[in-house]
């Protein structure tokens, strides 16, 4: 598992450097993150939490059943959203509740 940055979308704000606990994420020059190491991400998803600009996605390979889709998550309140975006270009999004998803 790995994680997939759109430089388009990094702001260069440097927070995803900062919270990688393998030191993975590195700054080029002008700001622009990328991962050093791909293989080497457990995918913890630290950073993608930590990016508040959606450039930051898990990458979802065909080893867990993801066939090459990208995740991205954002929370709301109380609310998580796992945005997924598939190989073909089409989405779908999960809503999960934090307060209740413990409940069972």
């Amino acid at each position: 598992m790995s994680i997939a940055i759109d430089q388009t979308l990094c702001k260069a704000c440097g927070a995803c450097e900062k919270v990688c606990p393998g030191s993975l994420i590195k700054q080029r020059a002008d700001g622009i993150a990328y991962i050093k190491y791909p293989k080497d991400c457990w995918g913890c998803s630290s950073c993608i939490k930590e990016c508040h600009f959606g450039a930051i996605a898990l990458y979802l390979g065909a080893d867990i059943g993801g066939m090459g889709s990208r995740m991205q998550v954002q929370s709301k309140g109380d609310e998580l959203y796992w945005n997924l975006t598939r190989r073909d270009g089409s989405h779908e999004q999960i809503v999960i509740n934090k307060k209740e998803s413990n409940k069972y």
